[in-house]
């Protein structure tokens, strides 16, 4: 009962040039549930390099944010309770990079806890249940490595780590040492990209390259799943690379490879650029004539902003009348009636959580808002991401991923309660 949308990716990466391309500004940009508390460490109109602590949480003053580009800070701008709005960056070319000291010496687990704290790199860590970012002196039970991903227009993890293999292998067995239990690594099933040794004790899973089995959810759900008793952090393959650097070098990773594709663009790119880029920038001259929506992610759960958000690494470019949710004649006959949308079984719905959960019980669940049955089900080890493909193939309204989120967030406050 799908419709519209071809959620295969419609860009092919073979023999696509990757560009390098750094924005002319860059802006960190939070919106008011994200309920982002800081201090400011810089003023406006201050020159700051690449990598520096720009801001620092207010709950946890340990855990800082960095510049993602080295130049002037042209933006500043914090609401009521000191909340982050946005903070926007103009590149410099002469303002150099900010070197971490005491990140090359880091060899313990806390002094590696304490490197990634102070470099910003922290936040690249995402704790489940409940997708947080980690609590600062949390220890996981496990640590999931994502060198796959199944998105549309996602990069290959493989060529975003190109030449860094040292520097990856160095992050893994940092990442090693905070994980009480197990490093999981999981990949396509091409070569093995780090191989279990008495140096480093991993497990390596690899994976037909076939959506949803590229997002962390899915291989937590199978392999390890997450509960409040038992947290589990995941990461992506190229911020192991740039944690690797960092310990090495004490200098923040300066891009990140990002897919950018879609109807709009006259041709896919790869492009390195830095974290929360322009997305104008990155889509600009390579536009098909017309209106266009710009969403930093995939086709799937991308969201319009103007800026590359914290952990994409896709841009989508879509013509407006392009969504995941156009309708079909079915479709809308339903919404026209007095009952909400029904969820009607189909291979289609149990192929969108991969044949890992019972599908509709689990998406029922969610819907009705039970959420002991969605806990028993598996929910815990989800966020609302791994749900984007049962959103397109069911057109739920509300979004299932929406409901899931909202449960998540109702469980985690009552645990905290």
């Amino acid at each position: 009962m799908t419709s519209g949308l071809d959620i295969a990716p419609k860009a092919s990466w073979s023999g696509v040039k990757i560009e390098h391309a750094l924005t002319a500004e860059a802006a960190l940009s939070f919106a008011q549930q994200d309920d982002m508390r800081v201090d400011a460490l810089v003023e406006e109109g201050a020159t700051v390099a690449q990598g520096a602590p720009i801001l620092k949480l207010r709950r946890h003053p340990e855990m800082v944010i960095t510049a993602p580009v080295g130049g002037r800070v042209g933006h500043l701008e914090l609401g009521p309770g000191h909340r982050l709005s946005r903070v926007a960056i103009f590149h410099e070319e002469d303002a150099g990079r900010h070197r971490h000291d005491s990140a090359p010496s880091a060899s313990s687990p806390q002094d590696i806890r304490q490197a990634l704290l102070g470099s910003g790199l922290w936040r690249q860590l995402r704790s489940r249940p409940y997708g947080r970012i980690p609590r600062t002196d949390e220890t996981p039970a496990a640590i999931f490595v994502m060198a796959l991903d199944t998105r549309p227009y996602a990069p290959d993890p493989r060529q975003a780590i190109a030449g860094s293999e040292t520097a990856f292998e160095r992050g893994l067995h940092a990442l090693r040492q905070l994980a009480s239990e197990k490093l999981v690594l999981c990949q396509d099933r091409g070569p093995v990209m780090a191989e279990p040794s008495d140096s480093l004790d991993i497990t390596v899973i690899r994976s037909k390259p076939v959506h949803p089995w590229g997002l962390a959810g899915f291989q937590i759900h199978e392999h390890f799943p997450a509960n409040p008793a038992r947290a589990v952090w995941d990461i992506a393959a190229e911020d192991v690379a740039a944690i690797g650097e960092l310990l090495e070098t004490g200098y923040l990773r300066e891009t990140r490879l990002v897919g950018v594709a879609g109807s709009g663009l006259r041709e896919p790119r790869l492009v390195r650029c830095q974290p929360w880029a322009d997305l104008r920038g990155l889509s600009r001259g390579h536009l098909r004539p017309g209106q266009h929506s710009i969403l930093s992610g995939s086709p799937l759960e991308g969201r319009p902003s103007r800026w590359l958000h914290e952990r994409d690494r896709q841009v989508s470019v879509l013509d407006p009348a392009e969504t995941p949710h156009r309708g079909h004649w079915f479709l809308s006959a339903l919404r026209r009636a007095s009952r909400p949308l029904p969820l009607i079984p189909s291979a289609s719905v149990d192929q969108a959580l991969g044949g890992a959960f019972p599908a509709l019980s689990l998406l029922r669940a969610i819907s009705a808002g039970d959420r002991e049955g969605a806990v028993r089900l598996g929910a815990l080890s989800l966020l609302d991401e791994d749900l984007s493909l049962a959103d397109y193939v069911t057109c739920a309204e509300p979004r299932l991923s929406d409901l899931l989120h909202a449960m998540l967030r109702d469980i985690a406050a009552e645990e905290a309660a």
